[in-house]
């Protein structure tokens, strides 16, 4: 496992890098010592995980998942208890008060091994990402790992896009045609203008206004599907 670390005390990237030595089929590739370099070096290396500080000198560990081309899985190391909850709602894997013991890193290390999901690029040259790929959104004060397999719906909302997944939601600065170039067309469809929806929710399809259709995803929600794009998903369906 390739891994990255990011934090801006030398005396504690040291430290990690010490205990990694001592971890099996752990392998540092890179430090980093702010988000500008850090960002750089996960676009660079593309690690498999991340250990990040959240206090760095020119921004947080969150400035550095939202700017990175990957969302890689991610281990927040920090002297700053508070934020433990915070991480754990980021669907961190683990969140390690410093100073850091060998046990809890490689307990935390292999729960990394366990996920068998691969870091998630969103930029555009690579393969669109479908349903076993997350994305890492902020909204806001808040932010999300997403799994695609629990994004069900995708709503313009003026210059943003709405993002709903699980019981939650997150607004996005993206254009919907954004969104759409990096999804897999065979798991997302482009309803109409406003929409893109996860097939795999889909409840009902019915016939609508001028030749269009109407879904009822499993939530409820109704989604009206444009005559063209109506066609389109009568021939990926076969109907």
């Amino acid at each position: 496992m390739n891994i990255l670390i990011v934090d801006d005390s030398r005396l504690a990237r040291k430290e990690l890098a010490d205990m990694l030595a001592d971890i099996p089929n752990a392998t540092l590739v890179a430090e980093a010592v702010d988000v500008s370099s850090a960002v750089a070096a996960i676009n660079t290396y593309k690690p498999d995980l991340v250990l990040l500080d959240i206090h760095l000198p020119d921004g947080d560990g969150f400035d550095v998942l939202e700017k990175s081309d990957l969302t890689p899985h991610i281990i927040f190391t920090t002297a700053y208890e508070q934020h433990a909850l915070r991480a754990f709602e980021f669907n961190a894997l683990d969140y390690l008060l410093k100073p850091v013991t060998l046990e809890r890193l490689a307990a935390a290390i292999q729960k990394s091994t366990n996920n068998q999901n691969s870091p998630t690029q969103l930029s555009i040259a690579n393969t669109p990402k479908t349903r076993t790929d997350q994305i890492f959104v902020r909204d806001g004060e808040q932010c999300h790992f997403i799994k695609l397999s629990d994004l069900r719906l995708i709503n313009v909302e003026g210059n943003y896009v709405r993002l709903y997944f699980l019981q939650k939601k997150a607004l996005l600065a993206r254009s919907l045609n954004y969104i759409e170039e990096r999804l897999d067309p065979s798991v997302f469809f482009r309803a109409n203008r406003q929409q893109i929806i996860n097939m795999d929710y889909i409840h009902t399809i019915e016939p609508w206004l001028n030749d269009g259709l109407i879904i009822t995803l499993q939530d409820g929600t109704p989604v009206e599907v444009s005559r063209r794009q109506a066609k389109i998903l009568k021939q990926n369906l076969d109907i």
